[in-house]
């Protein structure tokens, strides 16, 4: 099962200059727990904007420069990389960024959004999807610095 995970602005803003917008402690925290245990499936440079290794997560990267470091499998050819998560019996989480979204939303089985009542400016954008091919399911509703946001699930209508 291929899963997307991602914190949007009011028009789809993901982040800027390679880094996160948003910053919400709930959400950080929604994050770990969905994504705890699981194959994480990122772009280059998502993979570099992270601070830190993240624990007790399988990293998958799609990139055409070579990584070399322990625990982590690197793909440099899209269909090998959805041929190979396609064939997992597992749930397998996308986190990045915008252009590794934008391959797999045809694919996803589900969409984790935290859709968060604010616009900023951003120079990323997660990719319009059509949100008629899916069951939306809010999760939780929470306000944090002021801020409204929501957890939302999206499921792809079988």
């Amino acid at each position: 099962m291929i899963s997307i995970i991602a914190a949007v602005g009011k028009n789809n803003e993901l982040g800027k200059n390679n880094n996160l917008i948003w910053h919400f402690k709930e959400d950080m925290k929604y994050f770990k727990e969905k994504t705890n245990g699981k194959k994480i499936v990122m772009g280059y440079n998502t993979f570099l904007s992270l601070p830190k290794k993240l624990e007790n997560r399988e990293y998958i990267i799609l990139s055409h420069r070579d990584i070399n470091e322990k625990d982590i499998t690197v793909f440099n050819d899209f269909d090998k990389l959805l041929n190979y998560v396609k064939n997992l019996d597992e749930e397998i989480m996308i986190i990045g960024g915008a252009s590794i979204y934008n391959l797999f939303i045809p694919y996803a089985d589900k969409i984790y959004l935290t859709e968060i009542d604010l616009s900023e400016d951003a120079d990323v954008y997660f990719p319009i999807f059509d949100k008629k091919n899916f069951k939306k399911n809010v999760i939780k509703e929470c306000i944090e610095n002021d801020i409204n946001f929501k957890f939302v699930l999206y499921e792809r209508l079988k």
